[in-house]
């Protein structure tokens, strides 16, 4: 048989042909795309014709599109769908693809051209799109090192090289890691405060794996997560605990401390050779933030009015457990466990009450439903598209014409071949093309809890959050409307990317929209109201700490990636960098041998490196925007179309500011987030 990633795909969308790739056909696939993107490079540059938008900006935008699709399949599958072959298949080509877009950047014939078009711009009759696209492509070649000379342009690609390497390493000891423990329970009465189906799944993964007279339990999100809220044993949730967080920090061959090094220490010496003091600056300087002491001082001020109620809050628990007669020291393991019981007791709430009411089919079809509503798409499920595993299903997403405007894939559950986590990604971006919309193809994968025997899969509110949120960012890419791909959908600032998902998270808290779609699966009854008024209220049931949490992790973040090469070379001690990071927010003892920088794959495997802080920057942006749905109906057409046709559609077209504000009216105030936390 041939290798489909060699020619055009004759299916439908032309989706992968996910079925009739095969592990072997990657590295060829991968290898022939490479030579034909440099022949299409080495094209421009020889072009006889002076440099023009059209002959060099656009046709390096047009480049290497067989490329982009083959590498975007292979490094999809490796996140949601990996095996050992497949991974060294990735390590073998991440090299290869880091060397030749450095090659590129950094070819200084292609950049003379492209610096030539620049130099021109104000000459030319340029849309503000390609305007857009000609500052990018000219600043891209900079901050890629094109200007450097000799030896140090060299040593920026060697650098790049070895990061894509690194990170592709990090990630894969933590999957290893995170499937290599199994909590093996044989006494019956070690399950005890454990709900009915997080013993019923745990029971079937025991039969599964052979041990059916056992209960098995993980350390994947839907088996980890209930265990730590819901055992009584305390003993055995300090042992899961220490398990996830000593999670690559044992000093073998999984161990992920020597990468940090080496990656702290690439990032600072690759920013110092650009000039810049540290990556974080390098980083920020394409951000809304601009610069490091801006997002200090955004985290910082965030801390000072959360911090003091974080104690608070801690305290609460500690006398919660003196209360019920409990002779102990608030640990990280007894955090989760007597929250949801004071919870439980404060609003008459827990997940086990929440969850009959959504069922994962029933969420799906109620944020399809808000996305109607608000955006006039409906979306049909058809069987007939490819997919790359029998848990995902794929769906025609068409608008108010019944044009189909995107495909979208849905992936739910965890599986062995599966990173942690939910995330949006693209198998193919929208762009205009000859005067047609190429139509997008986005993809959620997420690690919800699945069904079990006796249960069909019944979401945690927070899970409910979690869908809503990764469909807010598969909005963003299906709703894309712009003319280049590189400016499409999702490829925005980093600290602006995150409006569009956290703002959907809102709608989950509304009667007018829960009454879509959250039924009771026996019953059929509809969420009472006084229920959705409890899970309003418990909203801010221990905010601040949570608040807290994720500015610790802000500020962990910036602390590796503001070294300068000189203060990166000093440390040589993770995790006696990292306590010194948390020290000013720690509200637990200290528990040995854990470490969280170690699986920190946001930062050091993924987009978030000097980025961490954009969750938080883009909670003040979601909150500010949701509050003028609030104000003129959450679900009013014109503020949605507002939102589509300003936010949405636009991509990294214009600067992210200037797009909120033509939403908006005006720029973001803090005020909405610090009422919706309850910190004011």
């Amino acid at each position: 048989m041939s290798n489909p990633l060699l020619s055009t795909f004759n299916t439908k969308y032309e989706l992968p042909p996910f079925s009739k790739i095969t592990t072997d056909d990657y590295s060829e696939g991968i290898d022939k795309a490479l030579e034909e993107a440099k022949k299409e490079i080495d094209e421009i540059i020889n072009n006889d014709e002076d440099p023009s938008f059209e002959n060099t900006i656009e046709a390096l935008e047009s480049s290497g599109e067989k490329l982009s699709r083959n590498a975007s399949i292979l490094f999809n599958l490796n996140s949601a769908e990996t095996s050992d072959d497949l991974q060294k298949i990735a390590q073998e080509v991440s090299p290869k693809l880091s060397a030749f877009n450095s090659e590129v950047k950094q070819d200084s014939r292609l950049f003379e051209r492209v610096k030539a078009v620049y130099l021109k711009k104000d000459e030319l009759d340029l849309s503000d799109e390609q305007k857009k696209l000609l500052d990018e492509t000219y600043l891209d070649f900079v901050r890629r090192g094109v200007e450097l000379e000799g030896d140090k342009k060299e040593r920026f690609k060697e650098i790049s090289v070895e990061l894509s390497k690194i990170s592709l390493t990090f990630s894969e000891n933590l999957l290893a890691e995170t499937n290599g423990f199994e909590l093996v329970i044989e006494d019956e009465g070690d399950l005890s405060g454990l709900p009915e189906d997080v013993k019923g799944r745990a029971k079937e993964l025991a039969i599964k794996k052979g041990k059916p007279e056992a209960w098995i339990f993980t350390l994947q999100a839907p088996s980890y997560i209930p265990f730590m809220e819901y055992a009584d044993n305390r003993e055995l949730r300090e042992k899961m605990y220490r398990a996830y967080m000593t999670k690559c920090f044992k000093g073998d061959d999984r161990d992920n401390q020597e990468l940090i090094l080496k990656t702290i220490r690439l990032k600072a010496e690759m920013a110092a050779l650009l000039g810049y003091s540290s990556f974080a600056h390098y980083i920020l300087e394409q951000r809304m933030a601009e610069s490091p002491d801006t997002v200090s001082e955004f985290l910082n001020d965030l801390m000072d009015k959360s911090l003091p109620k974080a104690k608070e809050e801690v305290e609460e628990i500690k006398a919660y457990i003196k209360s019920l007669g409990h002779d102990i020291e608030l640990q990280r393991w007894d955090w989760a466990y007597y929250s949801e019981k004071l919870r439980k007791e404060k609003y008459e709430l827990d997940d086990e009450l929440v969850k009959p009411y959504f069922k994962l089919e029933n969420v799906i079809e109620g944020v399809f439903t808000t996305a109607e509503k608000l955006f006039g798409i409906t979306f049909r499920s058809n069987e007939e598209l490819e997919v790359y595993h029998e848990d995902v299903k794929a769906y025609e997403v068409l608008d108010e014409t019944g044009e189909v405007v995107a495909v979208f894939l849905t992936d739910f559950f965890p599986r062995d071949g599966k990173r942690g986590g939910a995330w949006m990604t693209s198998y193919r971006n929208q762009c205009n093309r000859d005067g047609k919309r190429v139509v997008p193809q986005v993809s959620i994968v997420c690690n919800f809890t699945p069904s079990s025997a006796n249960h069909p899969s019944l979401l945690k509110f927070n899970e409910v959050t979690t869908l809503f949120h990764e469909f807010g960012h598969a909005l963003h890419g299906m709703l894309a409307d712009t003319t280049y791909q590189s400016l499409s959908g999702t490829s925005v600032y980093w600290d602006f990317v995150e409006l569009p998902s956290q703002i959907m998270e809102n709608w989950c808290y509304e009667k007018e929209c829960l009454d879509m779609f959250a039924k009771h699966y026996e019953t059929g009854e509809l969420i009472p109201a006084d229920l959705v008024e409890r899970i309003k209220k418990s909203s801010t049931y221990h905010e601040a700490y949570a608040t807290v949490r994720q500015l610790s992790f802000g500020l962990l973040d910036m602390g590796w990636h503001s070294l300068s090469p000189e203060e990166a070379n000093k440390i040589t001690d993770v995790g006696a960098f990292e306590h010194d990071a948390f020290a000013s927010t720690e509200l637990f003892p200290k528990v040995g041998g854990t470490n969280m920088s170690v699986q920190f794959a946001h930062i050091f495997a993924g987009g978030y490196a000097a980025g961490y802080y954009s969750y938080k920057w883009a909670e003040v942006l979601d909150a500010d925007a949701f509050s003028l749905f609030q104000q003129n109906g959450v679900f009013d057409k014109k503020t949605a179309n507002s939102f589509k046709e300003n936010i949405l559609s636009k991509g990294g077209t214009e600067h992210p500011m200037e797009l909120y504000k033509k939403f908006r009216g005006q720029e973001p105030t803090p005020e909405a987030l610090l009422k919706r936390a309850g910190l004011v």
